[in-house]
């Protein structure tokens, strides 16, 4: 079965914040997966027919996952396509094998780097764009998420701080475009499809993907609910499950982002 998504429909949909893209420091963060190896097909392809460059931001951790051979194998697909990743080396061993929760400690890790490099490098903020990657599966996971730990929160009250947090960290990720009070823009190019629809796409277009899965994956509750949607065959609606996030979940809206200081958003939300 072909994919429902096409390059043709994306664009149509997003073309009015494409045409904002030339002149811009656009910096699309990558990661080898799913998701944003196909928004970089999709980005290059705009880029050429918008008009705009942009650079393409990997952070090579965990290491088990990030071996030599996987990035060479996958910088060779995208310079052939003109595409020059900059990988970011942030640790040499996986140390966080031994904690709780080594996903928590990765992406601090990461957001980290990020903050740095970004404040480091960029100068004009009102010029930027920043691309990240994920799913509609991310987005149902995340109110599923939200479910439990409300029912948590009830009989834990630490839980309920937890809960506070976790929900501003990830309740921004379901809006396609911020436009933050310094000027910088955050766009979220694949948010209303499906996993299995973005890999059905990946597949039919050969475009390589990381092979080492990450030992650590089982740490991220949407990993696990992913399995599940995958057997149970599942697709969602974008628009219905935003509706949900915002009418029984209490989504926050998106104006408790867009005030927030550039070094709190970096290190914090994004």
């Amino acid at each position: 079965m072909l994919s429902e998504i096409s390059y043709s429909r994306w664009r149509e949909e997003h073309q009015n914040i494409l045409k904002e893209f030339p002149g811009k420091n656009v910096k699309l963060l990558f990661s080898g997966g799913n998701d944003s190896s196909l928004a970089l097909d999709f980005i290059l392809r705009a880029g050429k027919e918008f008009e705009f460059d942009f650079e393409t931001h990997a952070g090579a951790y965990p290491v088990h996952v990030y071996t030599d051979v996987e990035k060479d194998r996958i910088t060779s697909y995208w310079n052939k396509r003109g595409v020059d990743i900059i990988w970011h080396e942030l640790g040499v061993t996986d140390e966080i094998k031994d904690e709780v929760n080594p996903c928590l400690v990765c992406l601090k890790l990461k957001r980290s780097a990020l903050k740095s490099n970004f404040l480091r490098t960029v100068d004009d903020w009102e010029n930027l764009v920043v691309i990240v990657n994920y799913s509609l599966w991310d987005l149902a996971s995340y109110c599923v998420e939200y479910v439990l730990m409300e029912i948590s929160s009830t009989l834990d009250q630490d839980a309920g701080v937890q809960k506070s947090s976790r929900i501003l960290e990830t309740a921004q990720r379901f809006y396609p475009l911020l436009r933050m009070k310094e000027g910088y823009m955050v766009f979220q190019p694949l948010i209303k499809y499906n996993t299995s629809e973005i890999l059905e796409l990946i597949t039919e277009k050969g475009i390589p993907t990381l092979s080492i899965p990450c030992k650590f994956r089982d740490f991220r509750p949407k990993r696990i609910f992913e399995k599940y949607y995958e057997k149970m065959g599942i697709r969602f609606d974008y628009e219905q499950v935003f509706q949900y996030a915002r009418e029984s979940l209490n989504l926050p809206d998106i104006s408790s982002y867009l005030s927030l200081s550039k070094e709190e958003y970096l290190l914090n939300i994004l």
